[in-house]
């Protein structure tokens, strides 16, 4: 990740943002941080939908902090774990808009309502600042990810968290710090390449009762619209060990 230090933004206004689902589509949340050093500042913001997806919420979080801060003048630095948003912002846009919001598949393009609220928020504020968008891992102790994460996440589940707006030097986090955990960074890098690895088999658990498939299709025929755990194991071990953690048998 490029290096950040609360010294580049001190005549800027950061803002963090995140999204979450309870499923896809599910109950989701979003949440936001918005920090302005000259003022002293901080603004918390979040909210939640019932029935929603993951890049819905995403969308949703950065259009409430552009919205918010309609009046505020200094130049935008936004950090989202998004890259449907940021590549959507800044290259998809430019052809959906050309080919009248449609695709290349000449498909709706999903979410077509949020990016035109989005495009026209982004187009207003740079008419007088501009506006960086910054791509931040997520889930590697980078604060402001993981706070607009814990707010998403609360939402999400219908227990929003307390959010704060004061004074940036009464907010208790150190919400300018980018510092990545190392530790947490390796354990997602791990993640990653098993994700990537070949499928041994799919497990799916509904009602406590577990059942094993050869393919995703066939599991995603079993788990989908329902409240469901399902995981992609990679081999035998792995799949005795996450239905233990499931507590459940086949």
């Amino acid at each position: 990740m490029k290096q950040f230090s609360a010294e580049q933004f001190e005549k800027s206004l950061v803002i963090f943002t995140d999204g979450s689902s309870l499923g896809n589509p599910g109950p989701g949340g979003y949440g936001c941080v918005l920090v302005f050093q000259q003022l002293n500042e901080v603004m918390e913001l979040g909210g939640n939908k019932i029935k929603t997806t993951n890049n819905e919420m995403e969308l949703s979080a950065v259009i409430a902090a552009l919205s918010h801060s309609v009046f505020n003048t200094m130049p935008v630095e936004i950090f989202t774990d998004s890259s449907y948003v940021i590549n959507g912002i800044t290259k998809w846009i430019h052809g959906w808009e050309k080919n009248g919001w449609k695709t290349l598949a000449k498909e709706d393009v999903a979410n077509k309502s949020l990016w035109q609220n989005l495009i026209s928020l982004v187009r207003e504020r740079e008419a007088t600042s501009k506006i960086h968008w910054n791509y931040i891992p997520g889930h590697v102790g980078v604060i402001g990810n993981e706070r607009c994460d814990e707010i998403a996440t609360s939402f999400a589940a219908g227990k929003p968290a307390q959010l704060f707006r004061g004074k940036l030097s009464d907010y208790g986090r150190d919400i300018l710090n980018f510092t990545i955990d190392e530790t947490l960074s390796k354990e997602k890098s791990k993640s990653k390449s098993k994700s990537s690895a070949k499928a041994y088999s799919y497990l799916s658990v509904i009602d406590g009762v577990a059942m094993r498939h050869a393919t995703w299709p066939e599991t995603e025929a079993r788990v989908k619209g329902k409240n469901a755990k399902f995981k992609k194991t990679t081999s035998s071990e792995d799949e005795k060990s996450i239905l233990k953690e499931w507590g459940v048998e086949l």
